[in-house]
């Protein structure tokens, strides 16, 4: 009688495939991780450098970037490009950028004009708005009292996933998604729903 040879795994064959599943596993998640990181590390990157851009422009011209009643004669534009002028009462004026005239709109012209953020000095009204890491607006730069009740200077970054908004918020502020310094526009509850999308205002 011909008996045939079980060709199975042995234990240890099969230990050493699940320590290289694992392995595989392990690294792609840690590569996740890292991108994830590198993504936040940008992002707060972008709030600083357009916080930089803000002062540095209040320094040397005296008056807030959107605000700046004397635009126009300070700054200098490619040809075709009309520079618009703030009304100079020490706010950028508007929320949301949605109109040609609008500071919360006209602020980001200044800034490119001052030679302080790149991008198209021409671009008017919704189109002057900028995109965040995340791939969602910042909006405006503006005065108000949206979000924690305070009336100051405010970025508004739209469009922000709510784990990484409140990873911002417990890094830089109280934790807390209706007061301090970053804070969520809308909504309910003192912290952010990780599942969402949201419109969060950066103090500046």
């Amino acid at each position: 009688m011909n008996f045939k040879k079980n060709m199975g795994f042995t234990l240890v064959e099969i230990a050493i495939v699940l320590v290289i599943i694992g392995l595989l596993l392990g690294g792609v998640l840690k590569g996740q991780q890292m991108i994830e990181n590198t993504k936040y590390k940008n992002f707060k990157q972008q709030i600083d450098s357009y916080r930089g851009a803000v002062y540095s422009f209040q320094d040397r011209y005296k008056a807030l970037p959107g605000d700046f009643a004397q635009a126009s004669t300070k700054l200098t534009a490619p040809a075709g490009v009309t520079i618009r002028n703030g009304n100079g009462n020490g706010q950028v004026q508007g929320g949301y950028c949605s109109a040609d005239n609008e500071e919360a709109c006209i602020v980001w012209q200044h800034l490119i004009l001052a030679g302080l953020i790149g991008g198209d000095a021409s671009a008017t009204g919704t189109n002057a708005r900028r995109t965040h890491t995340y791939g969602g607006m910042i909006s405006s730069i503006a005065t108000g009292n949206w979000a924690n009740g305070r009336t100051e200077l405010k970025i508004l970054m739209q469009g922000v996933p709510g784990d990484v908004a409140q990873r911002l918020d417990d890094e830089l502020d109280d934790g807390n998604a209706t007061s301090g310094d970053v804070a969520r526009y809308g909504g309910s509850g003192a912290t952010y729903n990780p599942n969402q999308s949201l419109n969060v205002f950066v103090s500046l």
